[in-house]
Order: structure tokens, then sequence, then C-alpha cells
């Protein structure tokens, strides 16, 4: 079945839903319709009628830990096999596409959504988003990467524009979308709400044929966000396939209309609905493949399994973790007995149940674990009402070897549609931190919140864990990381700053009339940090474990491939078993471009029992060095001495090696605005400038004695453009003479 066996109204009402969550039919050729549904974390099927932001209910679904958490992971196979059970639990509820995962970058620590995120650098977004695709569509389901692209913000996301330059946008803000398409293809991909550079993501032929098709090779459907279609005549040619809810059949008769009336080619049309049949026939081929019912207590295990994966130790001073488990505690804070396990919005799941941390601490526990709340989760609450909860939190540390408190973000404070305005934790809470620390200081603060909040704290309590939103098993695996039943291994994702005015969006964040100036360009997260040496709370790749581990002298070779190849040998060296995440980093310190101190390139997570060793093979792709050239509008790998750095964290550089890198070929068309040193280095012009530039010497040498003796003057004379020499000549240097000097010079020289 194919475009061509469709009337022109049938093509034309495959391009949009039949409600809000299908597809349309064709009945009269026994085309079915098929449903998508919101993830990414869990299934959220609503019944019929149901919306886009969470307000209606859906049926029970695993809610597994957000990819804030998740991918805190740094887990390849872990994401993978997440994906592989919300594939079944998919194909169980006939479901065609589950709409995840989300790999836009945490450009800024306020965005409303960064707990749908994975990460501040697009390798690891683009590597962990690959693998989650992949698992999911091994069950016969689709996925729906998304939002694409440069959706960093929920302020004004139905109209905004980010306006970027080239490099970031690609090696940053696009290199993540890139990495799954071209390794997981995605069944959809999922266009957002904002412009990009003044065009509607919705409407940009450049990003969702260009790029995403000719450059990437993107074989799927291209759905909106639901709500996202501006200009439904502008977004059918430029690659939008599908416009997702229903239009009630306005925009189809439009774009019939169109066809008709010769404004709108038939070919878009064909090609958009060939797409749609395409998808449709993927989900009926894998329809069935998983019978249920759901096993809910494995995936359930699965989920505490992820949850323990995802909680990163930030701070163990003294090894005050694990606890003893007939140790006397006091677990403080209303989040231990009303979880925040994830966030609100489109991916609000109705789990199949809940684990509360504090039941789960005294399942474990042989001792005594008092409880009190401390605070209150309600948003308004009297002085009088938070005091004495306040004291009732402190009378029971003070009656405890350990106090637990448990802190963090109401829900209300992060949420799809709207941004945060700070990144501080709130007053009551950090009120009751300073109480209880002056009765007790056998403090372990643990965290639920879906983006990174300021620490003020951290070098007064001593043990910290970041359990950022676990989803429905979250209570279980806190309780498992708190005695030792699981080793944290997580590592940060995203950099803790001290201040909020350190990040690197702190001045362009929101924008101002529905423009954002990505001002920070390049240097976003760690890249900011590194570059302005700022301090920071926690850096990004950081996270402890309750054993050690040392790192064996690296070694780096470039293969066959054109790949690095990098070695190192990881030795736990503590008492017990545990997981290393193994961070590679790369620099170039004589790049012709700007370029951060060190980027991540390649990381692996390592399992190790006590005592053991393991030689850990690392690659880092030579695509992945690759800067964005603007002169050329093209990825090119700089030649050089690269420094590769084998690493705990961005911070904690544990072996260095330097390995030598062959460059792809730029040649440049000369023009009168080429300088001196450009065309010098030119293989065609450069021995023929050089007996000009013999003759020129003497005049320029008049003007370079108006400079001090030791300035710089191959920089100063070699950053002339040669259409400028004969002015500087004195006669000696014609423009008929420069012209010819191009001519020759580009007649050699391939097109770009």
């Amino acid at each position: 079945m194919t475009s061509a066996d469709l009337t022109l109204d049938e093509k034309a009402s495959l391009t949009s839903g039949a409600t809000f969550w299908h597809l349309k039919a064709v009945e009269r050729l026994g085309i079915p319709s098929v449903m998508v549904t919101d993830g990414p974390h869990g299934l959220r099927k609503q019944a019929e009628g149901g919306d886009h932001l969470g307000l209606g209910g859906s049926v029970p679904a695993t809610c597994y830990p957000p990819a804030v958490g998740l991918g805190s992971s740094w887990d390849v196979e872990l994401v993978e096999r997440v994906g592989r059970a919300l594939g079944v639990e998919t194909s169980i509820e006939n479901v065609a596409v589950l709409l995840g995962p989300g790999v836009n970058i945490k450009r800024s620590p306020l965005c409303g959504r960064n707990f749908e995120y994975l990460s501040e650098d697009p390798i690891v977004s683009g590597v962990l988003g690959a693998a989650f695709v992949k698992g999911v569509q091994s069950q016969g389901v689709g996925t729906s990467l998304k939002h694409f692209a440069a959706n960093n913000q929920e302020h004004d996301r139905m109209r905004s524009s980010s306006d970027v330059d080239p490099r970031p946008l690609r090696e940053i803000y696009l290199r993540g979308f890139q990495r799954v398409v071209e390794e997981a293809q995605p069944w959809t991909v999922m266009c957002s709400y904002n412009r990009i550079n003044g065009v509607y993501t919705s409407e940009d032929p450049w990003l969702l044929t260009r790029v995403l098709r000719d450059e990437w090779g993107y074989e799927g459907v291209v759905v909106s966000d639901w709500g996202a279609v501006n200009d439904r005549l502008a977004g059918l040619p430029a690659g939008m396939d599908l416009e997702m809810p229903s239009s009630g059949g306005h925009h189809d008769r439009l774009i019939a209309e169109a066809v008709r009336g010769g404004t709108l080619d038939e070919k878009h049309l064909d090609l958009a609905a060939d797409r749609v049949l395409d998808l449709i026939r993927k989900a009926q081929a894998g329809a069935g493949a998983v019978q249920g019912p759901l096993d809910i207590d494995g995936h359930h295990a699965l989920a505490r399994e992820a949850a323990g994966r995802s909680i990163v130790l930030l701070r163990n001073e003294g090894g005050l973790l694990p606890l003893r488990k007939d140790a006397k505690l006091a677990v403080l804070g209303a989040f231990a007995a009303q979880p925040r396990y994830q966030g609100a919005g489109s991916s609000l799941i109705n789990p199949t149940r809940l684990d509360k941390a504090l039941d789960e601490i005294r399942a474990l526990a042989t001792g005594e674990v008092a409880y009190a709340p401390g605070f209150s989760l309600a948003a308004r609450t009297t002085a009088e009402e938070a005091g004495a909860l306040r004291e009732e939190g402190v009378a029971a540390a003070r009656d405890a070897e350990v106090a637990v408190l448990f802190l963090g973000l109401p829900a209300r404070l992060e949420s799809e549609g709207y941004d945060r305005t700070d990144i501080d934790l709130p007053a009551d809470q950090l009120a009751l931190l300073d109480a209880v620390l002056a009765v007790n200081p056998n403090v372990v603060v643990v965290l639920s919140n879906g983006g990174v909040v300021a620490l003020p704290f951290a070098d007064r309590v001593p043990a910290v864990l970041e359990g950022w939103l676990l989803g429905q098993a979250g209570g279980g695996a806190t309780a498992d990381v708190l005695f030792g039943e699981v080793n944290p291994s997580a590592k940060l994702t995203e950099t803790i700053p001290l201040r909020l005015a350190d990040s690197p969006a702190y001045l362009d964040f929101g924008g101002d009339f529905s423009h954002v100036r990505y001002g920070e360009g390049l240097f976003v997260g760690y890249r900011w940090y590194d570059a302005r040496r700022l301090q920071v709370a926690y850096p990004f790749g950081h996270g402890l474990s309750y054993t050690t581990f040392a790192y064996g002298d690296a070694t780096a070779a470039v293969n066959a491939d054109g790949d690095i190849e990098v070695r190192a040998t990881v030795t736990n060296t503590g008492g017990r078993a545990g997981r290393e995440v193994v961070q590679v980093y790369t620099s170039l310190g004589t790049s012709l471009v700007q370029r951060a101190p060190r980027e991540l390139k390649a990381f692996a997570s390592v399992a190790l029992e006590a005592g053991e060793s393991r030689e850990v093979t690392l690659l880092v792709r030579r695509a992945d060095l690759a800067y964005w050239d603007i002169r050329v509008d093209r990825w090119v790998v700089e030649g050089g001495g690269y420094t590769v750095e084998v690493a705990a964290s961005s911070r904690d550089i544990r072996s260095t090696v330097e390995v030598e890198l062959a460059g792809d070929t730029v040649a440049l068309p000369l023009t009168r605005s080429s300088t001196l040193a450009e065309t010098l280095a030119h293989p065609v012009a450069g021995p023929v400038m050089q007996g000009a530039l013999a003759e020129m010497m003497g005049q320029v040498g008049d003007i370079a004695s108006a400079f001090p003796e030791d300035a710089d003057m191959d920089q100063l004379i070699g950053s002339l453009p040669i259409g400028r020499a004969p002015l500087l000549s004195g006669g000696s240097v014609s423009m008929e003479m420069i012209d010819g000097l191009i001519a020759l010079a580009n007649a050699g020289t391939p097109e770009q």
C-alpha cells in the first residue's frame, strides 16, 4: 500500500491525528488507526478525550526513573534494558509509539523540564538516547525522539526563538539528536514548539529535510509536538509529516485545496502519506509481539535497580555511609513519607505501586527509626506551624545516632510549562537543616529534585545523596543505598554550581520579546565552568562510591578507521564490589578555532569486584572530534596533537596521554579578503606571493616603524587582506596582480 492507492483527500487525512492520541484510519483500504502516547519514563495511556498535560488519569504503568536520574547511571546496558521494559508495556497496551526519549541539552538549571532530559553534554545524551530507542523498538513498537530542536526552556515555548550560532547549534544542540538518528533510527522525530533563528521548527526545511533527512539519513515520520503547528501549508513541504493532535479536519482540507489549486506540489503530500503508511505498517507488524499480563513485580524490581543506579553519592566524609542497620535513626523531612518521584506535565505516570522511603528504611533497619516531617509540602504554612514542625524534627534528631534528612523541591516548583526562578531549596527546609545540625552533626541529606539545587550546606554535612526523581521504586532504592545493599555508582551528568549567577546562560535565559540569545555559545555546562575557571559545588561526572578505584597509565592509538582507542587499567582498591564510570575527555591546545578546555568524548560503566583489575577500552570516534567549520558549512576534524584525559570526573583527571591525529583538508578559495598569512599557506598562491612579498617589505617596513620595536610584525602583516596590498606596496603590487593570483589559486581549488 502506497500513497498512489489513496485519493487526494485520503492522503491529506493521514497527515493529522484523528483524536488526541490516534492517527486516522482509511477504512476503505483497511488501513487501521494506531495509538501513540506519552512517555518517556513510563507509559501514560489515557482514555479517549484525555489531555496532553497530565491532568487526566491513565492506565497503571511502571514509573521508571526519569531521565535526570537514569542518565546519571551512565550505563548504556541499563538504559537499554529499561527501554525494553517500556517497550513491553507499550506493546501490551497496544500502543504503537511511546513519545520519548528527550535529548535536549540542559542549557540552564532553571529549565522546568530538565527532569526529562539526560545531560548538559551531547555525547551523554546521544549515546544514552540511542540505547533507549534501541531498547523500546526491540519490542516492535516505536519511539519519538524529542524535542527537535534547541528546546531548552519552557517560558514562552510556543513562540520563542532560540537564536543560536551555527557552531553551538551543531556541536551542542543537534549532536545528540544526530547520534540517536544515525545509530537507532527512531520511528518518529518530534519537532518542538519553538523557533530556531526566527523559523518555527515545524516549518523549517533546513532542519527537517536538509539536516535530518539529507545529512543524517533519517527515514521515519516527523510529528509535531502537540499544538506546535504554526502554518500547516508551510510545514508539509518543509518535512513535517504528521500534525498532532487532530485539527478537526481543517488542515486536511487546506492541504487538499492547495494541491488542487496548484499552490502545493502533490509530491510533498505523497512523501508524508507514504511515511505515515510505513509507520502504520511497522505498528501492525509489531502488534501482539508481547502478550500480557504485565509482570508487575518484575518491572518494579527493574525500576528499583535502575533507581539505585541513579543515586549520586556527592559527599561521604568520615564514612558515615553506609548506615549500620542497628543504628538509632531519625528520618526527617516530608519527602520520606510523601515521595517526590516524577515530574509534572505530559510525562506524569500513574504508577503500579509506590515505595515510600520511610517504610523501606524501617523494613531494612533493625534499630529504632523515628520519623518527623520537619516541614510541610503545602504551598502556604504559617510561621507557627513551620516552627512546630521544625521543633518536632529537632527533638527526633537530638535523640538519634544519625539523622537522615530528606530535602528537595515540592512539585509545584518545577514542571513542564514553566521554568524555575532560582535554584534554592525552600527556606523552611534549610532552617530545619540548620537546627538539626545544631543538635546532631551526623546528618545525611537525601535530595529529591528534578533540576539541580544550590547546596550552601555541603561542607557542613557529612553525607549527601543526590536522589533526583527516582520513579515508583525510588523509596526502596534509597534505603538500599543508605544501608549499603546497593553500592552507589551514579555520577552527575550536569554541573552543580555554587550560585545561579555562575551558570552559563544566566544573563540570557528566558530572553526578551520571544527571542533568546544563546550568548554563551559553545560553553554550555562544564565547558563554561572550566573555561571561566569557576569553582563549582560538584563538577560534571562527579560521584562517589563505598569503595575506591585506582587508574593505571592510559594509552591511546589511532586505529584503521581513524578513531582513537583509549586503554586504561582500573582497579577496585576497596573492600566491596562496586562500579566505576570511566570518562574520556579530549582537548587540542593548538586549535585554530575556539574550544573548551576539555570535552567529553567517551565513557564506560565498569563493574569490579573488590581487588579486581580490568583493562577498559574506550573508543573516541573521529566524528566526535570534529568541529563545525562555518567557512565551509561542514564537519571538520582538525589535525594535531590531541590531549586525551582518562578521568573519574571532569575535574578528577587520573591519566593523560597525547596522540597525533591527521586532520581533514579544508581548501578555501582565495578572495581579496584572504589574509597574507592564508595566501602564503596556500599550495599554489604561496610560492608566487613570496616573490611579491620581498618587494613589498620596504614599503611595509616604513609602516612598521610606527609600531614598537618588539611588536609581532608577522602577526601584524599576516593579518593584512591581500586586497589591501596594492595600497601599501608602493606600486610593486597591483590589483590586477592580486586578481590574477586569486584566479590562479582558485583554478585548482575544489568546491566545498
